[in-house]
């Protein structure tokens, strides 16, 4: 019998996501839970393994690498041994389906369709292809080490980077992508010449660019492994008439996803912006203490970040409609706090979500944070770590921003901006007197709540970083 292999929806919104290539080539023998290839969508790169084994064969006009792929195509069959490849899908009972599913909803989510079987969330942090092993997508074999990310993986293909001789500096010596960066930019390379990329381009573009007098090699070089479209002519058409001192940046997949939800959150939500500025005196005065008790007994030390993410989600639980979302029909109120914290990347953003936040410890929050911002710097996120937000905080103290208009996330309701912890002038018990001050911006979707309970909420929330013993003994 032959199963089809598909593209698996990675998220709940997920419609399509970019090939980064196969981790089997054909004719090779595919066994049960063996990773097939890789996916990547708009927050995170992952390896596909299968649900049943056979004999794998591609298909002559399928995806490659850096193509765009939609949820549910077929992209592959898995046959048995002198089994012919299918001509076409059969709707009946001799063709199954392979390949990894999507993860779970998110809490209180309204059923979506789901194309194939739940995965464990566990499954999706595989062996990853590394230099030995069967093969991997740039036609290596693979075995336990070096381990490589599959999205350093991608890099690396792309940039003809040998990255078996590269030493990881991820975490557990894992090779993360600015190890590949770092070793291109050495001479660390297979030996093919970058100008000797193919040039892969539409029928359109190919035209245009013999119209407008545009190198197509030029931009094949560009963007290694990158279908070129009629609009990455039109752009280099334009650089070069126009400014010949710009750098054209091409707009990968992760980045075109994050603007089109951007614009339909500013576009969908009804979204209101409110702020306020509060005394963090006595909240830097509890990070000391727990920095110098938990520091020297070698525990984690939680962050601003951790204790913002703990006195929130208390907070939340007296405003309910702050932890919802708009669903056409009806308003979904999440009974838990699934804290969706953003985390700034190379070319992105991603919001790994650290789920019932409002039962954990603030040591339990600061180790879970912790490994989550780790696993989206190197590209480790599982589907599940990205799935079930409720409501999201985003601090960009660090960058020693005072205040900013933070865009909803959707479909959640309310996001939660934090600016930098600042020592100012401050009137304290009649007295002007040097405290360490933060503003506080709320964002809310009108629709699902009106602005005095949003208002409300922020006020709690000011409230618990000047008193955290409101929070702390709650």
């Amino acid at each position: 019998m032959a199963y089809e292999v598909t593209v698996p929806r990675l998220g709940w919104s997920m419609e399509e996501g970019t090939f980064a290539g196969w981790l089997k080539q054909d004719g090779d023998t595919v066994q049960e839970g063996e990773n097939l290839f890789v996916l990547e969508s708009d927050k995170s790169t992952q390896e596909i393994e299968s649900f049943d084994g056979g004999v794998l064969r591609l298909l002559p006009n399928g995806p490659q690498t850096g193509d765009i792929v939609a949820v549910g195509q077929v992209i592959g069959h898995l046959v048995g041994d002198g089994e012919e490849v299918p001509t076409k899908a059969s709707s009946g009972a001799d063709t199954g389906t392979a390949s990894a599913a999507p993860a779970p909803e998110p809490v209180a989510e309204a059923a979506a369709p789901v194309l194939q079987d739940a995965l464990p969330a566990t499954s999706s942090e595989t062996a990853v292809p590394t230099a030995s092993s069967p093969t991997n997508g740039a036609g290596r074999r693979r075995d336990e080490t070096p381990a490589i990310s599959p999205r350093a993986l991608r890099v690396a293909n792309e940039l003809g980077v040998d990255w078996a001789a590269i030493s990881g500096s991820g975490r557990t010596g894992r090779i993360v992508e600015r190890d590949v960066l770092a070793a291109a930019g050495a001479g660390t390379s297979t030996g093919s010449a970058v100008t000797d990329t193919p040039v892969r381009a539409s029928p359109v573009a190919r035209r245009m660019a013999e119209n407008l007098g545009v190198d197509l090699g030029d931009l094949a070089t560009a963007s290694p492994g990158k279908r070129i479209v009629k609009n990455d002519v039109e752009a280099a058409a334009s650089t070069s008439t126009s400014d010949t001192e710009v750098d054209v940046v091409p707009v990968s997949n992760m980045r075109r996803i994050i603007a089109d939800r951007m614009s339909e959150s500013l576009q969908t939500a009804a979204s209101v912006t409110m702020t306020t500025e509060a005394d963090a005196t006595a909240l830097v005065e509890l990070r000391a203490r727990l920095k110098s008790s938990l520091g020297e007994r070698g525990k984690a030390v939680p962050s601003f970040n951790d204790l913002f993410v703990k006195l929130t989600a208390i907070a939340l639980g007296d405003y309910p409609l702050l932890n919802a979302r708009w669903n056409d029909t009806d308003i979904v109120v999440s009974k838990s706090v699934h804290m969706g914290i953003a985390v700034d990347i190379d070319g992105g953003l991603l919001v790994p979500v650290l789920k019932d936040a409002e039962k954990k410890s603030v040591s339990w929050i600061a180790r879970e944070a912790h490994e989550l911002a780790e696993k989206a710097r190197e590209g480790r996120l599982s589907p599940d770590d990205m799935q079930g937000g409720t409501f999201t905080i985003s601090n960009l103290g660090a960058y020693g921003v005072d205040a900013f208009t933070p865009i909803i996330n959707l479909p959640q309701c309310a996001i939660l901006g934090i600016g930098r912890i600042a020592r100012k002038p401050a009137v304290h018990e009649g007295q002007v007197v040097p405290r360490d001050l933060v503003t506080l911006s709320l964002s809310f979707d009108h629709r699902v709540v009106d602005g005095g309970p949003a208002a409300r909420f922020l006020n709690t929330v000011r409230e618990y970083v000047q008193e955290p013993d409101l929070w702390l003994l709650g």
